[in-house]
C-alpha cells in the first residue's frame, strides 16, 4: 500500500475525518476543535523519533492510537525506557511491514507500521476502527460535558 491509498481508504471510511498536512506527513482527526489525530502517515525522521530511520527513499510510518486493552493484548505492557534506539527495546523499528509499538508513543499505546503490505493494511483496518471511535467518543464526551 502506499500512502495515497491509505489516505484514501481512512477519508472514505471515517466520517467527518478531517486530514491536515504538514512537511509531507498526514494527520487525521475528527475533533474540529482539538485536531489531536488518531492516526498519523510520518515519512521522515525529525530530532525527538529518529528510531525508525524514515529518511530512507519511499520509507513512510504509519501511526495508529489504539485503546490500552488493544495494545497490552498485541504487545503487553508499553515500553517504559525513554531511548526507543536503546538495545533491550525488543524491536526493530526500522523493519518494514511488521506491526510494533510506535517508539517513542507507545507508552500512549500507539501502534505503527512502516510501509504495510496489503496484506498487514487489511488487519490493521480494525485498529484504524478503534481509534477513530476512540477519538469520536473523546470528542462526544467533551462536547456533553
Amino acid at each position: 500500500m502506499d500512502e495515497a491509498a491509505i489516505i484514501q481508504y481512512i477519508t472514505d471510511t471515517f466520517d467527518g475525518v478531517n486530514v491536515d498536512t504538514a512537511n509531507g506527513d498526514s494527520f487525521f482527526s475528527c475533533d474540529p476543535e482539538r485536531k489531536f489525530p488518531f492516526a498519523t502517515i510520518v515519512t521522515k525522521d525529525n530530532e525527538y523519533d529518529s528510531a525508525s530511520n524514515l529518511n530512507r527513499p519511499s520509507v513512510f510510518r504509519l501511526n495508529i492510537g489504539i485503546g490500552k486493552a488493544t495494545f497490552r493484548s498485541l504487545f503487553g505492557a508499553p515500553l517504559t525506557h525513554p531511548d526507543p534506539d536503546a538495545d533491550d527495546a525488543g524491536y526493530d523499528f526500522t523493519a518494514i511491514d511488521q506491526l510494533m509499538p510506535h517508539p517513542v508513543y507507545g507508552r500512549m499505546y500507539w501502534v505503527c507500521v512502516l510501509n504495510p503490505s496489503a496484506a498487514t493494511f487489511q488487519a490493521l483496518q480494525p485498529l484504524l476502527a478503534e481509534a477513530y471511535d476512540l477519538m469520536v467518543g473523546r470528542h462526544a464526551k467533551r462536547a456533553t460535558g
